[in-house]
């Protein structure tokens, strides 16, 4: 036995998938899961006392505030060794690379003055 769909079926389906992958992009965001949270969190902890005192500041006074975008920021300088990122915090550098990115730069900012 074969199952035909119309094209008006076909719309419908595809409209049910977005919907469903846009739900579960809300639910994957950083803010709606405390395990993303508290991993963010972990890899903040730092080797350099200085970096360390720095990035968990600034996760106490902004953590719940943060977008997934900044989260992507941030994340990428965890991906740094301690004296880089020391580097960028004190603006001795800019980033380069695959952390020169607009909302790098942005969160930088933000830990610049933080």
């Amino acid at each position: 036995m074969q199952f035909f769909v119309g094209v008006e079926e076909l719309h419908e389906i595809e409209s049910i998938k977005r919907e469903s992958n846009m739900s579960k992009l809300v639910e994957e965001s950083h803010q709606s899961d405390p395990v993303k949270r508290a991993r963010l969190r972990w890899r903040a902890r730092r080797g350099l006392l200085e970096n360390d005192l720095i990035l968990t500041r600034f996760l106490d006074a902004n953590e719940e505030i943060l977008t997934d975008e900044e989260v992507d920021a941030f994340s990428r300088l965890m991906e740094l060794s301690d004296n880089v990122l020391m580097d960028l915090i004190m603006a001795k550098k800019e980033p380069q690379d695959e952390v020169d990115l607009p909302h790098v730069h942005a969160l930088l900012t933000r830990l610049r003055v933080a």
